[in-house]
């Protein structure tokens, strides 16, 4: 069994700035909490050259018929889950499109379940009930940069072909050998001693956000800055939709209604009608050309 040495993870040594936190008051507590905070989007924007080479590999997985894997185990597990179980309300995809899988299966995400990621071949295991192929991309996270469940993930992945990353929050992470890129965001001692649900958890959470969100972006679930795509799935949702019509358009507020009823509820193809001046066929014929880019749509338009 490996031997581990826990001290020299950057994640679990003593952050020397909250040795009195047990012993201050309630402001000063969540004053150091705070400062502490604010060191890590710093942290993150120094490996923005690797997250952009992430989003660059998701998006042509994606592009082409693939879908997002993430994996990790007990906090790195549950952000992925959250993060993938967020994009189709959001950008309208599939919920096959981007998965999150945890260490001990979905029960894992409200309970603990001790001594799964320690187990490699639960990682592979997990994949393979997902039917992985090599078209797919698998993002591996794991703070401490080591965890079993997750680098026998990441070698199922490369061992089909399949393109990979890693997450982690320290350096000369293990999961980073078994990564086609490997990101190691340094985020340092935690304010409790080893809690990576901490900082390590707020940078992994900002960086899965960049990820998705950009590759949604590139693929078209965008336009200027409205998720275009969401799906109106109850009463602030419709209200949402129709802002955006009118928002983008420039039409009045029953306009707005009429193109979105026209639109059968279809944020995309109502602005298409109104910028276009297509029928509601034509302007899903549109988009359907293009991928789902409304401005790809409108620009190939006018040049015709």
């Amino acid at each position: 069994m490996e031997s581990l040495n826990l001290a020299k993870l950057e994640t679990e040594q003593q952050n020397q700035k909250s040795l009195k936190i047990d012993r201050v008051s309630t402001k000063e507590m969540l004053e150091m909490m705070n400062d502490e905070d604010l060191t890590v989007s710093k942290s993150v924007r120094k490996e923005i050259p690797t997250i952009s080479k992430i989003v660059d590999l998701v998006y042509t997985s994606l592009e082409n018929g693939g879908r997002l894997f993430y994996i990790g185990a007990g906090t790195s597990g549950r952000l992925g889950v959250l993060d993938a179980s967020e994009c189709p309300p959001t950008f309208g995809v599939s919920y096959e499109l981007v998965q999150g899988l945890i260490a001990g299966g979905e029960k894992a995400i409200l309970k603990a379940q001790e001594g799964v990621e320690d187990q490699p071949e639960e990682g592979k295991k997990d994949l393979i009930s997902r039917n992985l192929t090599s078209k797919d991309v698998v993002i591996g996270i794991a703070a401490s940069g080591r965890t079993p469940y997750v680098t026998g993930a990441l070698n199922y992945a490369k061992e089909i072909g399949a393109s990979s990353a890693s997450i982690s929050c320290v350096s000369k992470a293990k999961i980073s050998e078994a990564a086609d890129i490997a990101l190691e965001i340094i985020t340092g001692p935690e304010i409790i001693t080893g809690s990576t649900r901490l900082k390590a958890g707020t940078a992994q959470k900002m960086i899965l956000n960049m990820i998705t969100t950009s590759v949604m972006i590139k693929l078209g679930k965008v336009y200027q800055n409205y998720m275009v795509d969401l799906q109106p799935t109850n009463k602030k949702l419709v209200s949402r939709a129709q802002e955006m019509i009118r928002d983008i358009t420039g039409v009045d507020q029953s306009k707005a209604i009429e193109l979105y009823e026209a639109a059968n509820g279809h944020v995309k193809t109502a602005i298409m009608m109104e910028l276009g001046g297509f029928s509601a066929d034509c302007a899903r014929k549109q988009l359907e050309l293009n991928k789902g880019h409304i401005s790809r749509a409108i620009r190939k338009v006018e040049k015709e």
